[in-house]
């Protein structure tokens, strides 16, 4: 048997290796202690973690919502601007068209006036070039502005002369037409050159 020397044992009567065991006991338990009450202290932790995650979660719905909501602004925005656009490119491209159909048209005014001037001096072969191409402009858009006894109005004729009026007739009218005029799409080409009496 080893002998054990009255120092090494303790008040108790322990020896100092049965002590080292005894407490290293203790040490033990106090760390399963402290470990369980981390346990329940990480659970606290995750469920709190969960609850504001899951609130997290809601502001981010509400967010993704409000985000959306400004998307959807910007592209109805987007949309009516490109409609707009559309809109006013086609417009432009009619008008364009227009004018520069009118532009052909107004150099083919020289054309006209000839024929005018050649079938009043009797050249009655001119009359069925003129007629055909007066029918084909006008299919397009061209119309005859001014004949004699019409109404004068300064905004589709040129006035060149004027006559004293008849008795009884009430304002001014066109006596004699000098130029032909014309409207082209709603718009006048060229006024007439006429006579005005009265």
């Amino acid at each position: 048997m080893n002998s054990i020397n009255s120092e090494e044992q303790n008040e108790n009567g322990l020896s100092p290796e049965f002590k080292e065991e005894e407490t290293q006991n203790i040490s033990d338990q106090e760390d399963n202690e402290n470990e369980q009450v981390d346990d329940v202290s990480s659970d606290i932790e995750a469920k709190e973690e969960n609850k504001d995650s899951d609130d997290s979660t809601e502001l981010s719905f509400d967010e993704v919502l409000l985000e959306r909501d400004e998307y959807l602004n910007l592209l109805q925005s987007v949309k009516a601007e490109f409609d707009n656009y559309q809109k006013q490119t086609k417009k432009r491209i009619t008008e364009t068209r227009t004018y520069a159909r009118g532009e052909i048209v107004e150099k083919l005014l020289p054309v006209l006036d000839a024929c005018d001037a050649a079938v009043s001096h009797g050249a009655e072969d001119v009359a069925a070039i003129r007629k055909a191409l007066i029918d084909s402009l006008e299919n397009e858009g061209l119309k005859l502005v001014g004949t004699a006894l019409e109404e004068f109005d300064p905004s589709i004729h040129e006035a060149v002369s004027h006559e004293p009026g008849i008795e009884g007739e009430e304002g001014q009218v066109v006596s004699e037409v000098l130029r032909q005029g014309y409207f082209w799409e709603g718009k006048i080409l060229r006024p007439a050159m006429v006579k005005v009496r009265g």
